[in-house]
């Protein structure tokens, strides 16, 4: 399958090597020409125990590229993910201008109907920011013709072994109501899903909300270890 990725961050890389090294030809965005650049020369601009391989024999297989070019890039993949960055505002809030430019600019240049992924960490009801973006781009194109679903695939990766958090899911949370697109999601991750079905559906509200859920356990767990390290 054709998959396009948007970001080269912690996430995107990761998750583009990995879905490249199951045999999807994956084209990653990123608008950092020298960091484009070095990814190019083997260079990972981030250390994670067997991410440097993976990237390397996937590039050189041609499995995995990297890119500036936004429109390439949107007309590469039928599937879409963005993975960039959402720094926290400055009242602590989650600054979604990125999500949403990333949104802007493949409603800006898709010519046949895509699957909008959204793998970065954002706050519940974002889903239906990015959708809006999307149909209010497509408008303005006089392309309403052209169909999209926008699907939450929260990750849970842990530093130090997000590889193999990617290659060996607990679970691949897939946040849509629409049949297709579940379809499409299925197949696309389906060399993760041999042994037994780790895919679990809902709608995309519920799905966003995992990711925080997941997030506020973790940190409920260590908040509890360090109160039983003080006793």
């Amino acid at each position: 399958m054709n998959v396009t990725v948007f970001g080269t961050g912690y996430v995107g890389l990761v998750q583009g090597a990995i879905l490249a090294d199951v045999g999807h030809h994956v084209v990653c965005v990123d608008v950092d020409g020298k960091k484009v650049e070095r990814l190019t020369q083997g260079h990972i601009p981030i250390y994670e125990p067997g991410l440097e391989s993976l990237v390397k024999e996937n590039y050189a297989a041609g499995r995995l590229e990297f890119t500036t070019d936004a429109e390439a890039g949107v007309k590469h993949g039928q599937v879409q993910f963005i993975a960039v960055g959402t720094p926290p505002d400055e009242d602590g809030s989650a600054d979604l201008k990125y999500v949403l430019a990333v949104a802007q600019t493949i409603a800006e240049h898709m010519q046949c109907d895509k699957i909008v992924i959204g793998k970065s960490t954002v706050p519940v009801g974002t889903a239906d920011k990015v959708k809006a973006k999307v149909a209010e781009v497509l408008a303005k194109r006089d392309r309403e013709d052209l169909n999209f679903d926008v699907v939450s695939n929260p990750e849970f990766l842990k530093e130090g072994s997000a590889v193999a958090d990617c290659q060996k899911p607990d679970r691949i949370i897939i946040g849509t109501e629409n049949e297709a697109s579940i379809e499409v999601m299925r197949e696309l991750y389906a060399p993760f899903n041999r042994n037994h079905d780790k895919v679990i559906v809902m709608d995309v509200r519920s799905a966003e909300l995992t990711k925080y859920a997941a997030n506020c356990m973790l940190a409920t767990k260590i908040s509890f270890m360090n109160e039983i390290a003080n006793l």
